[in-house]
């Protein structure tokens, strides 16, 4: 199947965003990451920033079962909790993204889950934690004492929102068509050999 949208995931710090949208400039496509999330809660009326903390907040089957016997008159969707609610919401865009443009680069959301059957070319992008604190000291701002705490948090809660919704573990790298260690090739190699290994794979279904 040819493979026409490319899906990226990535660690916290590993610099899997920048790595994305440097990508989608070399190719000339567009590019969504938060977008997605800001057309969310455009649709639903919510801040993006509440509605952000909803997205990795994945409840329980337990509770999510309380939900369900609480209200059994409304209806299945009525009933999800926020953080699902979001999942299919966003699901609904990125598949409606998907039906008007050809191809573009996204980040996160599942998005390898949601568009297999469209045929995506799925990326991991990885580092060592020395190298993701490092950066996010560096580029995201982050305090120093406190950048480890937080990537592990980012990891855990991205790890949990992508295998609640999928059923897949995040870093299972076998189910990815790329998987690049930032640390070692630096953005811009990364950025390219996605290119390069995208255009490749497509071409074999062009001749």
């Amino acid at each position: 199947m040819k493979k026409t949208i490319i899906t990226i995931e990535r660690q916290y710090g590993s610099g899997g965003s920048a790595i994305g949208k440097l990508a989608a400039e070399k190719l000339g496509i567009n590019f969504y990451n938060r977008q997605i999330l800001e057309m969310t809660a455009e649709r639903c009326g919510i801040a993006p920033e509440y509605l952000e903390t909803a997205e990795e907040n994945v409840p329980t089957s337990f509770l999510y079962s309380l939900l369900l016997s609480a209200n059994p008159a409304r209806t299945m969707e009525e009933n999800l909790p926020l953080s699902d609610k979001v999942f299919l919401m966003e699901s609904r865009i990125i598949n409606e993204i998907a039906d008007r443009e050809k191809s573009f680069v996204l980040v996160g959301r599942c998005g390898s889950y949601i568009l297999e059957e469209r045929g995506c070319f799925s990326v991991f992008i990885y580092a060592d934690p020395e190298y993701r604190i490092k950066r996010a000291v560096e580029q995201y701002e982050v305090s120093e004492n406190k950048a480890e705490s937080i990537m592990k948090k980012a990891d855990k809660r991205r790890e949990t929102f992508y295998s609640v919704n999928t059923g897949r573990g995040w870093q299972d790298k076998d189910q990815y068509s790329l998987c690049l260690n930032s640390a070692e090739l630096g953005d811009d190699l990364c950025a390219e050999l996605i290119v390069q290994a995208y255009n490749e794979y497509n071409r074999h279904f062009e001749e």
